[in-house]
């Protein structure tokens, strides 16, 4: 048995990669990262050798990333004429590519001895390795560990304390400990093992429970948000033949009943396909969805000049006053690779463009910005996925007291792709302790407490209004929002040194 196990290595490795993505939302199971990320290490502690080690890491990686970035190939169904073909293409390059921030962890403990010492150095660069996907190559820290604890806030807290990156590590740790408890001396390892499992998991519920009876109130202001949710398909959004339907679509829906007594209204990104900016027969269309003294807060597309005073287009968030205007803007500065750019394009066709519908690139704007505004507190403006991006969400020299994160996730269809984007923003609300009110086309649209609370949402394709009113405290201080990622680096450190240190012992007493 064990040597037909032993045979098939690189096919478990794949399909504990693959099934390790079924602990992330929607589905929430988390037991299968015991098995999966059990096996793996089961694995690397069978084999002495780099490449070997290197080889299954990289298959767990190609099916933890091909499988678990599945979604994107709904964005590329849209225009099946012109990206159809691209949906292999995709996935397999998603995992191909970042497998190797997994085989590399994998390599390293090639080089310890136990299995104790291999778990721990694992978990240590696989958090590090998260970490450098956060901006290595424009970054894309999609689907962190701990994002499969985001069906309980409670579950969440340590990442205020400690972040993202030092919390995956810990959970790493956790996940694989089966290995151990399937390595000689079993009886005593199996009981180790088991111990640390209960004693860390409880340690982490315990602390949750603790801080939020701490922390969760059910007090709220006088500030009253709708965010409009119309639902619009995709396919559907650009449209020349709906744009003026779906724009007077959404002045309805602001001016539904409860829109007398709001203070702001919100839509979601690119709501509007007009330049609102600049088309003033659309702006002027637009007014009546401005409640009576309040704002506005709206995506849309705009045009600013680039340094050869060419226009090019610009994924804009606009604020509009009652009786004022257009008071003020952001310019989404963290681009999406090949949906608002094309990477390395002077060397790629020039018919290939984004997939968004423009025919060039977008221009990015110039970083994160904290708004103050009659009535309001001070609050950030984020676009799409740059709410994936821990401790860089905010502007942390002026910091806000709310975030409006602005999106579209009707490109993903009814897949994986928007609850995983949701449990970003969850995770970004604890780390930084701040309230965080998400607009999205199609959903889900939500308030989401400083402790990661989901207060109210909208389901995901559902058409509607979201009425609620802000929380009377919108953000809290924590560790990480202070101090970044200066604990982690301290708890890598320290991570390494033990490592270090039972794989000494384990060579001494083998």
């Amino acid at each position: 048995m064990i040597k037909n196990i032993t045979k098939y290595q690189k096919t478990i490795a794949t399909i504990s990669g693959i099934a390790a993505t079924f602990a992330f939302p929607p589905y929430y199971q988390i037991w299968i990262l015991f098995a999966a990320f059990g096996s793996l290490m089961w694995l690397l502690n069978k084999t002495e050798s780099c490449r070997h080690a290197f080889a299954l890491g990289y298959c767990f990686g190609f099916g933890f990333f091909a499988f678990g970035l599945s979604w994107i190939a709904n964005a590329l169904a849209l225009d099946m004429k012109s990206f159809g073909w691209l949906i292999p293409i995709a996935l397999s390059a998603s995992g191909a590519f970042f497998g190797f921030f997994i085989a590399l962890p994998a390599m390293l403990t090639a080089y310890f001895r136990g299995i104790w010492s291999k778990i721990i150095i694992f978990a240590t660069f696989w958090a590090v390795f998260e970490w450098l996907r956060s901006f290595l190559l424009t970054g894309f820290p999609w689907n962190l560990l701990s994002s499969a604890l985001t069906f309980d806030h409670q579950l969440l807290q340590l990442s205020a304390l400690v972040g993202p990156y030092g919390f995956s590590l810990l959970l790493c740790i956790i996940f694989s400990l089966p290995a151990a408890a399937f390595t000689a001396p079993y009886r005593r390892n199996a009981l180790i093992s088991a111990f640390l499992c209960i004693f860390l998991s409880g340690t982490i519920y315990e602390w949750g429970v603790y801080r939020t009876a701490n922390l969760d109130s059910n007090n709220f202001s006088d500030i009253k948000i709708r965010v409009v949710q119309p639902s619009i398909p995709q396919n559907l959004k650009w449209d020349f033949g709906e744009q003026e339907k779906n724009f007077a679509d959404y002045i309805e829906m602001s001016q539904a009943k409860g829109f007398e007594d709001s203070d702001v209204i919100i839509w979601g990104e690119t709501a509007s396909t007009f330049p609102i900016a600049i088309d003033r027969a659309h702006f002027y269309q637009l007014l009546p969805a401005v409640p009576d003294n309040g704002h506005l807060i709206i995506g849309s597309i705009d045009y600013h000049q680039d340094e050869n005073e060419r226009w090019l287009p610009v994924n804009a968030g606009l604020i509009l006053k009652h009786g004022k205007g257009i008071v003020d803007s952001y310019a989404k500065s963290h681009l999406v690779p090949f949906g608002e750019y094309i990477p390395l394009r002077k060397w790629l066709p020039d018919s290939l463009r984004p997939i968004t519908k423009v025919i060039t690139d977008f221009k990015s704007g110039n970083g994160l910005v904290t708004y103050t505004k009659d009535g309001l507190p001070p609050f950030g403006l984020l676009i799409c996925y740059e709410i994936i991006f821990p401790h860089h969400v905010i502007d942390n020299n002026n910091r806000p007291q709310w975030l409006i994160n602005l999106t579209n996730d009707g490109w993903y269809g009814t897949g994986a792709g928007p609850y995983q984007h949701l449990a970003a923003a969850q995770l970004r609300a604890v780390e930084e302790g701040i309230t965080i009110v998400r607009a999205a086309n199609s959903g889900i649209s939500a308030l989401i407490s400083p402790t990661g609370k989901i207060i109210a949402s909208l389901a995901l394709h559902k058409r509607g209004n979201l009425d609620f009113y802000l929380p009377q405290k919108l953000s809290l201080p924590t560790p990480y929002s202070q101090y970044g990622n200066q604990c982690f680096g301290i708890i890598c450190l320290a991570a390494f040194f033990v490592a270090s240190l039972l794989s000494l012992l384990a060579k001494r007493y083998k």
